[in-house]
């Protein structure tokens, strides 16, 4: 019994010890506040900034105005690419996919405008900062699809009658989506667009044929984009608000080689809004 009581006080000893020391910075909302060494290695760096969960206010807007929209970030959660149905009779739906990419997928430190109609239309125009992320999505039968996550030059709206952003603010809009490969890019045949071979050199034969056409002639495609950013949370004392977003965008096409995929990316985003100077 002494034996037994000595192991329950020494293990709830050792328990108290590794707490106490333990390094637990995911309770710290403000990655601001952490050193390197305590984000290092954690993923807290591709986190976006939180707003308490109880937090609700509005940040009033003047018409005709333009503001500035800072820190802005994007953190995507989950993903899905569109699927053939088994029955051909059924209609094309969305399947989860698991990210194979690291804990490198948020969008961050972007900076966007918000200008306030005199219809009280709220327009927010994505201007610059760290607006793409090369990712690649797993679908349950082992299939991979890669994509270029990007938000570039997003021009959401909202409807008519605002005067503040409010939990009620949803943008609405397009955005570009850049070739997930660049023009130097070479395949594993050598050919690419501004350099490498035109052809396929191991079939001279056949190098023309209409079946390697998309494989040989390389292009660098401009795709477009749509997302919708829903503001769930406001913090009128320090001009942050935060929300979940939902877009839909075109994956790889291996520089035109193959028809692209369709797929939806959903999380949460957050913001803070300053008066331009």
């Amino acid at each position: 019994m002494r034996f037994r009581a000595l192991l329950v006080a020494f293990l709830a000893l050792c328990l108290g010890v590794l707490t106490a020391c333990s390094d637990a910075p995911n309770a710290v909302l403000n990655r601001n506040e952490l050193t390197y060494d305590e984000i290092l290695n954690t993923g807290l760096a591709n986190k976006c900034p939180q707003i308490s969960e109880f937090t609700r206010g509005t940040l009033p807007l003047e018409r005709g105005e333009s503001y500035v929209v800072t820190d802005l970030c994007l953190e995507p959660q989950e993903y899905f690419v569109k699927g053939e149905p088994i029955n051909k009779r059924e209609a094309a739906t969305f399947i989860p996919g698991k990210l194979l990419t690291r804990d490198t997928t948020s969008l961050e430190q972007m900076t966007a405008t918000l200008t306030v109609g005199e219809d009280g239309v709220l327009t927010l125009k994505e201007e610059d900062g760290i607006d793409f992320q090369p990712i690649t999505v797993q679908l349950p039968g082992g299939e991979r699809v890669p994509l270029f996550f990007t938000i570039k030059g997003f021009t959401g709206k909202t409807e008519a009658g605002f005067n503040s952003i409010n939990s009620s603010t949803d943008f609405e809009g397009d955005f570009k989506v850049p070739s997930y490969r660049g023009a130097g890019f070479l395949d594993p045949k050598g050919r690419g667009v501004v350099t490498g071979y035109d052809n396929a050199v191991a079939l001279p034969a056949s190098a023309d044929s209409q079946d390697f056409q998309r494989a040989n002639v390389k292009a660098t495609e401009l795709g477009k984009g749509t997302m919708s950013l829903q503001v769930t949370k406001v913090d009128a004392s320090t001009g942050e608000f935060a929300g979940v977003f939902e877009s839909e965008q075109p994956s790889d096409t291996d520089l035109g080689s193959k028809d692209a995929e369709e797929v939806k990316i959903r999380g949460i985003f957050y913001g803070r809004l300053e008066a331009r100077a």
